[in-house]
């Protein structure tokens, strides 16, 4: 297999991996330098680096890699007795460096307001894949936003089973009114997106935590979502507002710790501290 075009393949799916390679050698080893190894979300692999405990190794500390997207050096000494016992009578040295390989992040933009034609812009250049969508054509179309990697004009609901949403994928509700917002978000939580968030005051946000409550969605479906969006900085206008949210994105993506306004946390966590805005 084409390892190469198998990392190709992954990333158009929306799915991680991770590449573990043979960086140095010293002495004999049942491989070469260079030999690589492609583990995939699932535990399956293609290629290898020599196989034994060795790969095993490899094999656990990569899916770990893939968990936390950090990088990882591993090192091996096939001496005389390490290498009987593995199967391996080599007594070479050996360095493999493990990297994560994950899709190119996507923004999903319902609503085609001002702060969608900042917030694409932006994303665009933080290195995001951009999606805006909105159920008017006048407003979802190509000269609005040039710099959207694709513009869908439909009914919402329509699309929902179509959009390519994964653990890579983040998700901004900014559509034109709460009855709106309310139907995406709604089938935004059942996703796998890693963000999800909606713009709105603290008021509005509160009578979503009542509405979903009421309906019965359990508390962790609240978790992922974000709202009021952005990180706090004083935003105002539409562009500002974009940085915001898209700095709010790269912290996650990242794996920052910024001060999250999540549905879960905070003065949102539940409907009784609702009761301190009223």
């Amino acid at each position: 297999m084409d390892l190469f075009a198998e990392i190709v393949r992954l990333r158009k799916a929306g799915q991680k991996c991770a590449l573990a390679t043979i960086v140095e050698v010293n002495g004999s080893i049942p491989s070469y330098e260079s030999a690589k190894i492609l583990v995939r979300e699932d535990g399956s692999f293609a290629g290898t680096i020599g196989g034994g405990c060795v790969e095993a190794e490899v094999w656990n500390a990569a899916r770990e890699v893939i968990a936390t997207e950090k990088p990882r050096h591993l090192s091996f000494n096939l001496g005389q007795d390490a290498a009987y016992d593995n199967g391996l009578i080599c007594g070479g040295q050996l360095n493999v460096f493990i990297e994560a390989i994950v899709p190119q992040p996507q923004t999903i933009i319902f609503g085609a307001g001002h702060i969608s034609k900042s917030l694409a812009r932006v994303c665009s250049l933080a290195g995001f894949t951009v999606t805006v969508v909105d159920n008017r054509e006048s407003f979802a179309n190509r000269d609005r936003f040039p710099n959207a990697d694709e513009v869908i004009a439909a009914e919402y609901e329509e699309l929902f089973e179509q959009l390519p949403v994964c653990s890579s994928s983040y998700i901004v509700i900014v559509t034109r009114g709460h009855r709106d917002d309310m139907r995406v978000l709604r089938w935004a939580i059942t996703t796998e997106a890693r963000y999800i968030a909606m713009i709105g005051s603290r008021r509005k946000v509160i009578a979503v935590i009542r509405e979903f409550e009421k309906e019965g969605l359990p508390r962790d479906s609240f978790e992922k979502i974000h709202a009021p969006m952005g990180l706090e900085i004083g935003a105002i206008t539409p562009e500002e507002i974009a940085i915001s949210v898209a700095a709010e994105m790269i912290a996650v993506r990242r794996g920052a710790d910024p001060k999250w306004r999540s549905l879960s946390k905070g003065v949102f966590a539940t409907t009784e501290s609702a009761a301190v805005l009223k």
